[in-house]
């Protein structure tokens, strides 16, 4: 009985949705692939030293020029203000997700969020529109120092 549930399902057509995610023009601009990761300590350890701050009751978001083109992100969610692994991987998604919104936007930024205490009760909306003002400081804030 189980076997067949499976083999329908992989037989299933092709959606809409399904189709723009395999087309390269639109999903390749959201993607979030190991370029726009911070990939090491040393550069976590740039933003912390050289970053500017912003921050709200949900996050701490620093940011620093990386004299590239691409927009990397860091995340440090802290155990200590968010116990439960589900609700931490869950502050994860959501600031991948709002990233890759705006990841258009920031190009030449690394990237780090940190989670604050108010973070894990809130609801997403609240949490998308926190990171969206973040991503607007650090834009604002990017163009004041090159200009």
């Amino acid at each position: 009985m189980r076997r067949a549930a499976r083999s329908s399902r992989r037989n299933r057509p092709v959606t809409a949705t399904a189709a723009r995610y395999e087309d390269p023009k639109t999903s390749a601009a959201y993607c979030f692939d190991r370029q726009a990761r911070l990939p090491d300590e040393a550069a976590f350890s740039r933003v912390f030293a050289s970053g500017r701050r912003s921050r709200d009751e949900y996050f701490t978001v620093l940011c620093s020029p990386n004299g590239d083109r691409r927009a990397r992100l860091g995340l440090a969610i802290a155990k200590k203000h968010c116990r439960l692994a589900v609700r931490r991987n869950r502050l994860k998604r959501i600031v991948r997700e709002s990233f890759r919104q705006h990841r258009q936007a920031l190009a030449g930024l690394d990237i780090v969020v940190l989670n604050r205490p108010a973070s894990a009760a809130a609801g997403n909306r609240e949490l998308f529109d926190s990171l969206a003002a973040h991503w607007q400081r650090c834009r604002t804030r990017e163009r004041r120092t090159q200009g």
